[in-house]
Parts: structure tokens; sequence; C-alpha cells
């Protein structure tokens, strides 16, 4: 389990290991906290063993400390960004992301994140100051087909290679290269049509990602 809420506040944590989760991208860094409880969290970038980190309104702004966004300095960097106050951070959370504080307007910061959207969060939704360690991950190369199928992945048949009746791209003489806009085998449009329903959590958008 990993504490993604932070809600230890104002006691301390030495960093005890920093190990491999295979749920995630990210590494995980096992905390003692001075009460004796332990805890997993996401290993930021620059953390090591023996280092201390710890939550509340008043700490430090380095690597690994969690605090309201607030409490943060403009042009900080942050991951692990809560969206509802005390619900635990759900945002900027694999391996390398990072998000930046913007602006702080009344009750309300402005923090753009990894995509380029700047969204609005309410000032007392917290978030853990830095990087994200692990940032190698993404230049990570596969090497052969069968490590995509570890991962769940299955071949993908491009739809001009099919026949009629599997894609509307199917057939024609030779290798044709399709002919109508790319879609799915069932008729829909796939590249550039809006998918995403509407949220509740969309009025708090104030630029999009594109």
């Amino acid at each position: 389990m990993i504490d993604f809420k932070r809600n230890k506040i104002d006691i301390p944590a030495k960093v005890a290991a920093i190990e491999y989760d295979p749920n995630r991208s990210a590494n995980i860094a096992l905390l003692f906290y001075s009460d004796g409880e332990k805890r997993y969290i996401l290993s930021p970038a620059g953390i090591k063993v023996g280092d201390t980190v710890e939550a509340g309104d008043k700490v430090d702004i380095k690597a690994g400390n969690c605090l309201a966004m607030g409490n943060i300095p403009l042009g900080t960097i942050i991951h692990n960004v809560e969206m509802k106050i005390g619900k635990g951070a759900q945002l900027v959370r694999s391996a390398g992301a990072s998000a930046q504080l913007m602006a702080k307007e009344g009750d309300y910061v402005l923090v753009k994140l990894p995509s380029g959207e700047v969204r609005r969060f309410h000032k007392k939704c917290r978030a853990c100051i830095g990087q994200i360690g692990n940032a190698e991950h993404e230049s990570q190369k596969l090497g052969k087909a069968g490590r995509s199928r570890w991962q769940g992945k299955r071949p993908h048949v491009r739809g001009v290679a099919m026949n009629p009746v599997d894609h509307p791209m199917g057939g024609g003489e030779g290798k044709s290269s399709g002919g109508r806009h790319p879609c799915t085998p069932w008729g829909f449009p796939t590249k550039g049509y809006k998918t995403r329903g509407r949220k509740p959590s969309d009025r708090d958008i104030v630029k999009k990602r594109s």
C-alpha cells in the first residue's frame, strides 16, 4: 500500500530503502517514522537512504516533503497532487513526472500539469515537493516482442491489411492505402476525434492541454 495521503503531520520519517514496485513506473521509498510506524511513498528524484522527510504546513521546501499548496512558493516543482482536500494524491504520480505551481488566486492555486494543461486547485489540497524519480523509465527499450506481451499488450493488426468483412479500410487490389479517414473496425473516426466525456471537474481547467 502506498501512502498517497501523507497525513502523518509534523512527524519526521527516515528513508530506510528505495525499492522497485511492479505495479507502477516509479520507484517507492520505505519510510520509518519517529513514532515507529512504517509506510511507503513514491520516491522523488534526488532522495537517498538516510534522508529525512516530513509532512506538515511549516516544513522545509525540499524533495519528498508534503504540504498544502497554499504554503508552497510560486514556481516550485511538485508531484503527487491532490484534487480533493484529504482524498490523497491523484495526479502526477508516474516516473519522471512533475508539475509546476504557477499562481495563487484567493482560495485557489493554478498548477501546470505534465500534459501542459493548467488547472485550478484549492489551496488546502496537498502536494509533494520535487520531481518523481526513475525518469529514465521512458527511455527503456523493450528489446523484443515477447517483453511487450509480458505487459499484456497483444499484436495490433492494421485495418488496411484486413479484408472488407473485417474493417472499413480492408480490401483493394494490391496494397491500397485506405482511401478514407482513419477509423475503427466499427466505423468511428480514430484520429483527432474527441472521446472524452464531460466531468464535474472540467470547470477547474483554466487552459486546455492542446
